[in-house]
């Protein structure tokens, strides 16, 4: 098995209400930003985790988020590799 660290960005789906983007966008434009057209807030999670290759750790992370860290009616989420760690010996 080897470490990886996965990177899973969460999104708002195209559309539907972004309250924390809207309320960030009216606060840029009142702050002078007046070319700043949309705002929309996701969230970034990490998650280290031991894998047979690259592949089945995005898989495994996939179904993570499928099951717990995204909502499928109002998310969507991508996941890469960020890092191939290296094991440190103990």
């Amino acid at each position: 098995m080897n470490p990886y660290r996965i990177e899973v960005r969460v999104k708002p789906r195209p559309g539907l209400l972004d309250p924390q983007g809207k309320a960030i966008h009216h606060s840029l434009n009142s702050l002078g930003w007046e070319g700043v057209n949309d705002v929309s807030v996701g969230k970034a999670i990490y998650i280290d985790i031991d894998a047979d290759s690259a592949d089945n750790a995005l898989a495994t992370v996939e179904v993570m988020c499928r099951k717990l860290l995204a909502n499928p009616v109002t998310e969507d989420f991508e996941v890469s590799v960020i890092d191939e760690m290296e094991r440190t010996s103990s």
